[in-house]
């Protein structure tokens, strides 16, 4: 059995806004409330999502495919943070399916929405790496077709809007003509790119070409059990001490806190379990603008212009700071931001000469799940004055 991948974006955190009663002036809100819903959610015209949609067959040929997009997602998403488009924002999102898996419902065509639309990347992380592989039944039509129709793509034609489908099998197989879903997603503007695991003429044979080629989007054929190779630096122990003083800026709050706190270490080790170098590569998009985690971080949630702080619930922060007033809170709080600010600067600029140092001792560019993706996503996002530094 082989499988396919589809890299897709991601779903925002929905956040909405609560009313409150509002207490004198600096005290916190003690009662128990719906503490999450604390601001709302509006549409910045302003911003340009990267719509990703990373549709992932787990059947059993497919561990070494699995393997690979654990090991390169943050290097993949570092260099996707580097992306400009005007004086615009921009948003990653990324969906993740799973298909091909006999542990998966026929009715359903053995295919899972794993993850909706999201950024939250700890979440994207740790659906990546829950992932197990099982023998099943491979349908490319079917899982682009509902991974069109599930998905809350953005109907502004601004957007980069990218469906990545990776396997081994014939793009043929499965109840739903490839070329019909391929047609749909070309109406809709979303481009589908097909990465084919073996032999690139094998893959044309297959019709992966032809399936990507109706939506003018990218083929490309990797040695999917190809190991990825991470390359150490010189930069690369004081970016992981840099880490650790990074996470100890995180304030949890609301019902999940707590636990959003611990995933976020929980995929720190995650990203180490493949090399040290992985873990920095996860420490820098924790410096990059794309890692965002308001709806349980006070720092990020505070800097929403929408946040409702009065609505915080004193019982769902941490132990020593729940007898703090509001004002003391606020302070604490700016104080954090302030320190949050200071480190991810530092990451960044040691970041720029470790990227030098890679570019000068990584060998000739490697045909793996990586590569596929970033040059398609460029080449792509280009079409849509999207650029990106070189």
């Amino acid at each position: 059995m082989k499988t396919f991948i589809i890299w897709s974006t991601l779903c925002l955190l929905a956040h909405v806004s609560c009313t409150a009663n509002h207490q004198p002036k600096n005290e916190i809100i003690h009662t128990k409330q719906q503490s999450h819903k604390l601001f709302t959610t509006k549409t910045d015209p302003n911003t340009r999502n990267i719509q990703v949609a990373l549709l992932l067959d787990t059947s059993n040929s497919m561990d070494g495919l699995i393997d690979q997009a654990k090991a390169q997602l943050w290097e993949i998403v570092n260099e996707l943070s580097y992306a400009k488009c005007g004086h615009n924002t921009i948003q990653l999102q990324i969906a993740l399916y799973e298909y091909g898996n006999d542990g998966l419902s026929s009715k359903e065509g053995f295919i899972r929405q794993v993850l909706p639309f999201s950024d939250d990347l700890d979440e994207i992380s740790k659906e990546l790496f829950a992932l197990t592989t099982n023998g099943g039944n491979e349908y490319c039509g079917k899982v682009i077709n509902t991974s069109i129709n599930q998905l809350d793509w953005k109907k502004n034609n601004d957007h980069l809007k990218l469906i990545f489908i990776a396997g081994n099998e014939p793009f043929t197989q499965g109840p739903v003509n490839y070329t019909d879903a391929a047609t749909d997603a070309l109406e809709k503007d979303i481009t589908i790119n097909t990465i084919f695991c073996g032999n690139y003429r094998q893959g044309i044979d297959t019709m992966w070409k032809h399936g990507a080629d109706i939506t003018h989007g990218e083929y490309s054929a990797i040695d999917h059990n190809h190991q990825t190779v991470h390359i150490a630096t010189p930069y690369d122990d004081v970016i992981l001490k840099l880490n650790h003083q990074l996470n100890d800026t995180y304030i949890y709050y609301g019902s999940n806190g707590v636990q959003k706190r611990m995933q976020q270490r929980e995929q720190d080790n995650n990203a180490e379990s493949y090399s040290a170098a992985n873990a920095v590569s996860r420490t820098v998009s924790k410096s990059s603008g794309f890692y965002k985690n308001k709806s349980w971080d006070l720092v990020d949630a505070a800097a929403d212009k929408d946040f409702e702080f009065e609505e915080i619930v004193a019982e769902e922060l941490p132990q020593e700071l729940r007898k703090k007033s509001k004002t003391e809170l606020k302070k604490h709080i700016v104080e954090k931001s302030e320190e949050r600010k200071e480190i991810q600067q530092k990451i960044q600029e040691l970041n720029k000469k470790r990227v030098v140092y890679l570019k000068n001792n990584r060998k000739k560019e490697e045909s793996n799940l990586e590569a596929a993706l970033l040059n398609a996503i460029k080449k792509q996002g280009r079409k849509k004055s999207f650029s990106w530094e070189e």
